[in-house]
């Protein structure tokens, strides 16, 4: 049981940085050495999404902070046409634009596990890094109910995390992450991107044959 835990939170930890990743690059991201202890985090669940992480951290460091911004930008924000839109509904919605119907399907996923996005938080539910954040969020409420031994709960949530994945996650993750790897003028976001696929994919793998077990 402890080995579980151990490995549960680090798949929280994981998915909680991949996160910060994925929001406008801040000052602390890079001091605080987020892809470093990324690094150290993956290898023992994924290998190659550490070597990634690695790529990452040898990328962040021949870029200024202003330089990763603006590839930031350039990819996920705007104003001109993005490389790679941050939102699920751009990808699994007929109409190809944000506020889709899978939007409305995240947030009801989000509700129905007890979570409601703060009023003052201006992402939408769709965003890759709030999806993180939520996967983040469920392996914590896993780890909680391993702690307090109540297998029960575990393997509820260990489903929801794969359902979620399956649903929500994994429809767009390849198209997404596919967006930022071709764009060769951004190579810590390749890392980056590279990185989530490796883990996510593997990670899938693992809940899968664990709820399947």
């Amino acid at each position: 049981m402890t080995e579980n835990i151990t490995i549960t939170a680090t798949r929280e930890d994981i998915y909680r940085l991949l996160a910060a990743c994925y929001y406008p690059p801040s000052k602390e991201l890079i001091e605080e050495g987020c892809c470093a202890t990324l690094v150290d985090l993956l290898a023992p669940v994924a290998a190659d999404a550490a070597q990634h992480a690695a790529d990452a951290v040898l990328a962040a460091g021949q870029s200024a902070l202003e330089a990763l911004s603006v590839e930031h930008a350039r990819l996920f924000i705007g104003p001109f046409q993005l490389i790679a839109p941050p939102y699920g509904s751009i990808y699994l919605d007929d109409a190809k634009t944000v506020m889709g119907d899978s939007t409305a399907r995240v947030a009801a996923f989000y509700h129905n596990c007890g979570l409601q996005l703060a009023e003052d938080f201006h992402e939408l539910p769709d965003h890759f890094a709030v999806e993180l954040e939520f996967m983040s969020f469920l392996a914590f409420k896993q780890r909680e109910a391993e702690v307090s031994g109540d297998s029960n709960e575990v393997a509820r949530i260990s489903s929801l995390q794969q359902e979620f994945l399956y649903r929500f996650l994994m429809p767009w993750l390849e198209p997404f992450t596919a967006a930022i790897i071709t764009d060769a003028e951004a190579p810590f976001y390749q890392a980056i991107a590279r990185c989530t696929a490796a883990f996510i994919n593997a990670d899938f793998a693992s809940l899968t044959d664990s709820n399947n077990g």
